[in-house]
C-alpha cells in the first residue's frame, strides 16, 4: 500500500523514521504482522503529539489486519482512527479511514453501508481538494455498482476516478482504475477494450511499483481468458496472480486465484485438482467473511459436484450458495443475483430430478413415480394457492419424497406377493431414512416434512408418528393425495392399474380417512377438469406431464 501523505507531513525523530521505514517496508513484501509491531511502535512514539498522525497510525495498522482477513481487528482500529481523525479535525484522515471502513463493509456484503461511507469519504475528501481519497472513494462507489450488476454506472464512476488520479499525479491510482475497467469491458465481452485496459494497468502499476495491482490485474487476466476459453492462457495468468498474491499476503485475493484454479481444472476435468483449489477458496472466504467469494466458491464447487454425479455433494454446495445469495438480496445488495438464484434453483432440480430417478431404478414397478407425484402435488398446491417460488421447491421434495427406499432390499420393493410383518416394516422405515438422508441439507425450503409425513392419515392411523388432521403438514397431505393417486393409476405386481375415475372414486371413500376431505375435493375437481379437457396428466412447474 501507499505511504501516507499525513504521516510524511509530520516531524519526526529518528527512531519514528525508522519505524514508519521499517513498516512499509515488510507491507510492501507482505510481511504485515511485522509491518504492525512497527506502526505499533511509532503510535507509541506519538502518543503524546497533538496533532491526528495517531489517526493516521491507527489506519494503517487496520490495513494489516484487513490484508490478513481480519476483517473484526481491522474494523476495531478504522474505527478508532475515525474518532482520532474527527476529533483532530483532520479530513484527509477521515476520508482515508471512510473509505478503509467501505472497503470491509464491502467485503461483508454489506453494501449499502459501504456506499454511504464511500459518498461521504468522496464529499469530505473533495472539499479539501484532495484528489487522490476522492478517486479511491469513486473506485469503492465503481466496485458497488459492478456487484450490482450496474456496468454502466461502474464504469462512469471509473471514468471520474481515472481523471483525478491522472490530475493527482497517482500513478497507482490510475493503475487500479485501468484494472477495473478492463474488468468491465472483460464481463461486457468487449475483449479488444479489456486488454487495452490491462495493458495500460500494466504499464501504470510497473511505473508506480504496485505489486498488489500486478496481482489484481492477473486475476483479471485469468477470468477474461476462463471466459473465452484459452485455458493454457488462463492458467499461466492465475499462477502470476498466485505468486504475487502469496508474495505479498492478500489473503481474499488469494482465495478469489484459488476459485480461478479450481475452474480452470474442472475445465480441464483434472478433477482431483479442482476441488482442493475450491475448498481452499471456501475455506478463505470463511474466514475472511467474505460472503461474496464464499457463494461463488460453493456455486463452482455444486457444478464440479454435479460432474462427478456427488448429487448430495452437490446438494450441500448449493443451499450453501443458495443462502449466500437470498441474504445478499434481502439486503439490496445484488442487482443480478436474481438470475444467479435462479441458475441455482434450477441446478438443485437437475439435482434433486436426477436423485429421484436413481431411488426408481431400485423399483422396476415405480418408473417415473417421482415425477408423476410431483407433477400432481404441484398442480393442487397451486391450486390451494401456493406461490411459484414456493412450488420450485415443493417440487423438489415431492421428487425426494421416497428417498429413503435407498434402504429398503431391492427384493423387498420388487417383491410381487404380500409382504410379511417384518419386511413391511423395513418398507415402514423409508419415510425416518429419507429424513436422515435430508438432515444436513439446508434447502431454502424445509422439505423434510414431505418427506417424514406424507404416509399419515388424516385419521391418524398412518405412520411414522401417527399424526392426525390439520397437525400433519400441509405440503405431506398434499403429497398425500397425489402420491395414491399414481400407485392406483400405476400397474403394481399385484394389480394392473386403475383408470382415472375409477382411482378418484376409491379414494373417495377415504376421504376424511387417510385424505385431508378438503383437499381430495379440490384434487377431484382438478382431475375431473383435466379429464373433461381429454387428458388426466397434470403438468407441474417445470414438468413435462405424467
Amino acid at each position: 500500500m501507499s505511504s501516507s501523505p499525513r504521516l510524511d507531513r509530520q516531524p519526526r525523530s529518528s527512531g519514528l523514521a525508522a519505524a514508519l521505514n521499517a513498516a512499509r517496508e515488510a507491507e510492501r513484501v507482505g510481511r504485515h504482522a511485522v509491518a504492525r509491531e512497527h506502526y505499533e511502535s511509532a503510535l507509541r512514539l506519538y502518543r503524546n503529539d497533538p496533532v491526528a498522525a495517531p489517526a493516521e497510525l491507527l489506519r494503517r495498522i487496520g490495513c494489516t489486519h484487513h490484508a490478513e482477513g481480519n476483517g473484526e481487528a481491522a474494523l476495531d482500529c478504522y474505527i478508532a482512527s475515525l474518532a482520532a481523525a474527527e476529533a483532530a479535525g483532520d479530513r484527509a484522515a477521515i476520508a482515508g479511514t471512510l473509505n478503509c471502513l467501505g472497503h470491509v463493509l464491502q467485503a461483508w456484503g454489506r453494501l449499502d453501508q459501504a456506499e454511504a461511507h464511500y459518498r461521504k469519504a468522496a464529499r469530505t475528501a473533495g472539499s479539501i481538494g484532495d484528489l487522490r481519497l476522492v478517486a479511491t472513494a469513486l473506485r469503492g462507489l465503481a466496485s458497488l455498482a459492478r456487484t450490482r450488476g450496474e456496468l454502466d454506472l461502474a464504469a462512469e464512476w471509473l471514468r471520474r476516478a481515472l481523471a483525478r488520479s491522472r490530475a493527482a499525479g497517482d500513478a497507482a491510482g490510475v493503475a487500479r482504475t485501468f484494472a477495473d475497467l478492463g474488468a468491465i469491458h472483460a464481463e461486457l465481452g468487449d475483449w479488444a477494450a479489456a486488454e487495452s485496459n490491462f495493458e495500460e494497468c500494466e504499464t501504470h502499476a510497473e511505473r508506480a511499483d504496485d505489486a498488489l495491482t500486478l496481482a489484481r490485474l492477473a486475476n483479471h487476466r485469468t477470468a477474461l481468458y476462463i471466459w473465452r476459453g484459452e485455458l493454457d492462457r488462463a492458467f499461466a495468468s492465475c499462477e502470476t496472480a498466485f505468486r504475487l498474491a502469496n508474495r505479498l499476503g492478500a489473503q481474499l485475493l488469494l482465495g478469489t486465484v484459488h476459485k480461478n484454479y479450481g475452474i480452470i481444472h474442472r475445465e480441464r476435468r483434472r478433477y482431483e485438482l479442482a476441488e482442493p483449489h475450491l475448498l481452499k477458496a471456501a475455506e478463505i472466504a470463511e474466514r475472511c467473511s467474505s460472503p461474496l467469494l464464499a457463494g461463488a466458491a460453493q456455486q463452482e464447487l455444486a457444478h464440479l459436484y454435479r460432474s462427478l454425479d456427488r448429487d448430495r455433494d452437490a446438494l450441500l454446495a448449493l443451499t450453501y450458495a443458495h443462502r449466500v445469495f437470498r441474504d445478499l438480496r434481502a439486503q439490496r445488495s445484488l442487482a443480478d443475483v436474481g438470475e444467479r438464484i435462479r441458475e441455482l434453483e434450477e441446478l438443485y432440480f437437475q439435482v434433486v430430478r436426477r436423485w429421484g430417478e436413481s431411488i426408481e431404478s431400485k423399483d422396476r414397478y415405480t418408473a417415473g413415480h417421482c415425477e408423476r407425484v410431483a407433477d400432481y402435488a404441484c398442480a393442487l398446491a397451486r391450486r390451494v394457492g401456493f406461490d411459484e417460488q414456493t412450488l420450485t421447491w415443493f417440487r423438489m421434495g415431492a421428487f425426494l419424497h421416497d428417498v429413503g427406499k435407498v434402504v429398503v432390499p431391492p427384493e423387498i420393493l420388487n417383491k410381487e406377493g404380500p409382504l410379511t410383518a417384518e419386511e413391511w416394516e423395513i418398507m415402514r422405515s423409508h419415510t425416518l431414512a429419507g429424513v436422515e438422508l435430508l438432515s444436513s441439507l439446508e434447502f431454502p425450503w424445509d422439505l423434510r416434512p414431505m418427506v417424514r409425513s406424507h404416509h399419515e392419515h388424516w385419521d391418524g392411523s398412518g405412520y411414522p408418528d401417527g399424526l392426525s388432521g390439520q397437525m400433519i403438514p400441509l405440503s405431506a397431505r398434499i403429497l398425500c393425495v397425489a402420491d395414491v393417486y399414481d400407485a392406483l393409476t400405476s400397474t403394481r405386481a399385484y394389480r394392473p392399474a386403475y383408470s382415472p375415475r375409477e382411482a378418484l372414486r376409491i379414494m373417495a371413500g377415504d376421504a376424511g380417512r387417510i385424505f385431508d376431505p378438503v383437499l381430495f375435493e379440490i384434487f377431484r375437481e382438478l382431475m375431473e377438469e383435466r379429464l373433461a379437457a381429454g387428458t388426466a396428466a397434470v403438468q407441474g412447474p417445470g414438468g413435462t406431464g405424467a
